[in-house]
């Protein structure tokens, strides 16, 4: 989604069909078509999932390849994520209802909804996965309107 607001084309699939090892043994995978991508790629794996000795490899490449300002900003998205990510695990959070009728095929395509923290959203009717599917070419307009009203209803709560 947010690479559809910046207007560029990103292939997720190298994500989710095993990250950097994944881009390493399989010449026909696409990269995503971010700069660096797989040091970055390397990077998240091993906040993750890696051992003391692959984080630290993969800090080495990181820090080569983006230099220091930008190696500090992956690694604080990093950490935010993963951080994000186990409180909402932790604690039963869904996928937003705009956002999992949006999301709909692109999680299906990408096999998301095989994650066990996708127990934590309910699924999404035919119907609005047909609404969904209608909405995501507008989803660059529709997120920042959406953003906006989710920031002034929260400042309205008490």
């Amino acid at each position: 989604m947010s690479g559809e607001l910046e207007g560029a084309q990103y292939d997720l699939h190298a994500v989710t069909a095993g990250g950097a090892a994944a881009l390493a043994r399989e010449p026909g995978l696409r990269p995503v078509g971010v700069p660096h991508e797989r040091e970055l790629i390397a990077l998240a794996e091993a906040v993750v999932r890696g051992s003391e000795a692959e984080l630290a490899d993969a800090r080495s490449k990181a820090l080569a390849a983006l230099g220091p300002e930008s190696f500090v900003a992956a690694a604080a998205v990093a950490s935010n994520f993963e951080r994000m990510d186990r409180i909402a695990d932790a604690t039963g959070i869904p996928l937003d209802t705009p956002l999992d009728a949006i999301t709909a095929g692109m999680r299906a395509e990408l096999g998301i909804d095989a994650f066990g923290s996708s127990a934590n959203s309910p699924p999404v009717s035919a119907a609005r996965r047909l609404l969904g599917r209608a909405l995501a070419p507008l989803a660059r307009y529709l997120m920042p309107a959406l953003a906006g009203l989710s920031r002034r209803s929260t400042r309205r709560a008490p």
